[in-house]
């Protein structure tokens, strides 16, 4: 069992993502934007986090750079509807290993988050 964040501004792909994850026995926690990512990291320390890079008010990538001010280490996978390579090397300077493209499969997700847990534990 594991934590993790989700944070995408639609309901649809919020809601999808917290039900596949709670039923794998996870901890989920969602959020619409940003800013109230920011806000749940305050008492919630998920091992992994699963982000929108489009977003209104606090994009991605801006919500990276102040997640790893405070957490180097946290996983994160970044969804994207768009393959903007600048973006993508952007998410790289801040540790991102991890994309996924819109629309996903949630087979292929749910085995990348598998695979991410299960190389924590090991760590």
């Amino acid at each position: 069992m594991a934590k993790i964040l989700v944070v995408d501004d639609q309901m649809g792909v919020r809601r999808l993502l917290f039900e596949a994850f709670s039923d794998e026995g996870h901890v989920v926690e969602m959020a619409e934007n940003g800013a109230m990512a920011l806000e749940i990291l305050k008492d919630f320390s998920p091992e992994l986090i699963i982000m929108d890079m489009k977003m209104p008010e606090k994009n991605g990538i801006d919500t990276l750079r102040e997640i790893r001010s405070f957490n180097k280490d946290v996983e994160v996978i970044m969804m994207t509807a768009y393959g903007d390579s600048k973006i993508k090397s952007l998410a790289e300077e801040h540790g991102i290993k991890y994309y996924v493209n819109k629309p996903f499969d949630l087979f292929e997700l749910r085995d990348t988050v598998r695979e991410i847990l299960k190389g924590n534990q090991t760590a």
